[in-house]
């Protein structure tokens, strides 16, 4: 059985951090490519940052300088350093894994991160 588990979400000031986690079990995770998405209320889904299997990373144009994924394959964790956080990055964040062959995707559940102005 499949398990992406999030934590780490909460409430936060305006330029404060907050570092999401994402525990991921029932997958071969160093072959994963690993993903952080997120939605705001009354928004679509969207892309955070992602890290493949090789470690290349790549993050929206909103969240760059100020986000760092990184991964652990040992614990089979991805980890979103988040700073400098504004209001508009109150979302539900969401862990994605995508594995190859066969092509195959899974999410978490979402965490809740809320920045207060």
């Amino acid at each position: 059985q499949v398990q992406l588990v999030e934590s780490g979400g909460g409430l936060v000031q305006s330029g404060g951090s907050l570092r999401l986690s994402c525990a991921a079990s029932g997958i071969t995770f160093g072959i994963a490519d690993m993903g952080w998405y997120r939605q705001a209320p009354g928004k679509q889904r969207e892309l955070v940052a992602t890290i493949t299997s090789g470690r290349s990373t790549r993050y929206a144009d909103s969240v760059k300088g100020r986000f760092g994924i990184s991964r652990d394959n040992v614990k089979k964790t991805v980890y979103l350093q988040m700073n400098s956080l504004k209001p508009e990055d109150t979302a539900v964040y969401y862990c994605n894994a995508n594995l190859p062959a066969p092509a195959r995707g899974y999410w978490g559940q979402g965490t809740q991160v809320t920045v207060s102005s």
